[in-house]
């Protein structure tokens, strides 16, 4: 194949899945659930917090690059809800509520909110599914979007048990220990944009 056909196979795909009917929409938003849900049992429990690092991360970003804001976004609601009702595919096989009013709501909600971002980025500025402008796009997403609803939810959790923590405590706890994953989580996501999205 050579670079002619690949851009023009890869604006094809792009812009079939664009194009695709509602219902073939929904049923990629529930197959990229799904792939939330298997990233999320690629998981490194650490001993000094109740939050592991885990590659969901990776997957809600992911289904903002292909599948837009809106089904993106549908994509982690439909994760979230569909765990919270009957399927253990949050971090180490568990789901229910329990698992969402736990240590770890605030970064579910934070993914559907990234998620979306990420897919009207992706949406509406085509020279942004380069590796820098996306890098940047998916770095806010992650550090923003996701950390701030997760330490709140983090520090309500922590609260609730009896234990409330500082601001530096919170960070140890919720932040810091991910950043270097995070990186390479953005990193990946990243060079699927610059790999597999047209810029045009």
């Amino acid at each position: 194949m050579n670079i002619d056909s690949y851009y023009s196979t890869r604006k094809d795909v792009f812009e079939r899945i664009q194009d695709a009917s509602t219902a073939t929409k929904l049923l990629m938003s529930l197959m990229m659930a799904c792939f939330t849900g298997i990233m999320a049992q690629i998981i490194i429990p650490l001993p000094w917090t109740p939050v592991p690092i885990t590659g969901q991360t990776f997957a809600a970003l992911c289904c903002g690059l292909f599948l837009g804001r809106k089904y993106g976004c549908l994509s982690q609601i439909l994760y979230v809800v569909l765990g919270i009702a009957f399927i253990p595919w949050f971090g180490g096989m568990t789901g229910g509520l329990e698992v969402f009013l736990g240590s770890t709501g605030g970064y579910l909600i934070g993914l559907i909110i990234a998620s979306y971002f990420v897919g009207l980025i992706s949406e509406r500025y085509a020279d942004a599914r380069n590796f820098k402008k996306m890098a940047l796009t998916i770095g806010i997403a992650n550090f923003v979007l996701i950390y701030i609803p997760g330490l709140a939810g983090l520090a309500l959790f922590m609260s609730l048990q009896g234990t409330p923590v500082g601001i530096v405590e919170l960070l140890m706890m919720g932040f810091v220990p991910f950043i270097i994953g995070d990186i390479i989580k953005i990193l990946g996501a990243a060079s699927v944009s610059k790999v597999f999205l047209p810029k045009d």
